[in-house]
């Protein structure tokens, strides 16, 4: 079978469309077509059925696109290795990370790598974790974040590891009533104002658990997915806010540690099944233990 025709049913996997592919790959939407219906002659079964006026991948198609994954990150690791020979860089890396994470941790990461050879293309990316799937069609490395009663994003095209644990934490103003407390029970915040963010990430997990302890819904005021917005609203007293132990810098606000509820993100980090083995993202990954352990250091 093709390499690179292998390589289109990903993207078509990966993007569900074939103009979408299409625009990916610099083709025409006929010209991808072609190649499908070439690697399906190949494979001798049907990859693709009508699904409307798309087309969605068959059980056949899903399982060859498992194979193509391994396929290509064997061609990429390939590549790597014939480039170490050549004397040449290592490699450029692709990294989505989403933003309070990337402040956190991305500067730990390019100082371990200044050396290596590696170079690393950030983006910040703001997406809850079910997105990921979708990132890795166009990144090496995606650093996302959930609520730790979650369950991990890894599946058969995804491969996730934990990278670390961080707190959430209830933060209030300088004149709130908490203010002097070191913690708080969900059962006292039942009549709070609360700033937070949109749907679907770990902050409003952790809001609606205390929902389901309290059996009151929280009154949100605002639903915002920058922190240093959200820390300038509280620091002002139009509300109360849960967020994440390592993003409050705001210098006047006071953190308080919940109680009764788990109140956590987990950080994970994604890639493609394999792609660990490609010299330069596993360079990447390891880079990214270092920062979270330092950061767990400094924070001793």
């Amino acid at each position: 079978m093709s390499v690179e025709r292998l390589r289109v049913l990903r993207e078509l996997a990966d993007r569900g469309t074939v103009a979408a592919v299409a625009a990916a790959l610099s083709m025409t939407p006929s010209a991808v077509s072609q190649q499908l219906k070439a690697l399906a002659r190949e494979a001798g079964v049907p990859l693709l059925e009508p699904d409307g006026r798309r087309v969605r991948l068959t059980d056949a198609g899903r399982a060859l696109v498992v194979r193509a994954d391994e396929v290509l990150a064997a061609v990429e690791r390939a590549a790597a290795e014939m480039a170490s020979y050549r004397g040449s860089a290592r490699g450029q890396v692709r990294v989505a990370l989403f933003p309070s994470g990337a402040a956190l941790l991305l500067p730990h990461v390019l100082t371990e790598l200044a050396a290596s050879g590696v170079e690393v293309v950030a983006r910040d990316e703001d997406v809850p974790p079910s997105e990921v799937p979708r990132l890795l069609a166009d990144y090496d490395v995606v650093l996302t974040h959930r609520d730790e009663r979650s369950p991990s994003v890894g599946g058969a095209r995804v491969s996730s590891r934990v990278l670390m644990r961080e707190p959430i934490d209830v933060v209030v103003g300088p004149g709130h009533r908490f203010a002097r407390n070191a913690t708080v029970m969900p059962a006292e915040l039942a009549d709070e104002t609360w700033i937070s963010v949109r749907g679907g990430f770990p902050v409003d997990d952790v809001l609606r658990s205390i929902a389901t302890v309290t059996g009151v819904q929280p009154r949100i005021a605002q639903r915002l997915n920058d922190f240093t917005v959200i820390e300038a609203l509280v620091a002002d007293g139009y509300g109360i806010a849960l967020m994440p132990h390592y993003a409050v810098r705001h210098p006047d606000l006071l953190m308080l540690r919940l109680t009764g509820v788990r109140a956590a993100r987990l950080y994970d980090l994604a890639t493609r099944p394999h792609a660990e083995k490609r010299p330069a993202v596993a360079a990447v990954l390891a880079a990214f233990q270092t920062a979270a352990r330092k950061v767990a250091d400094e924070s001793d």
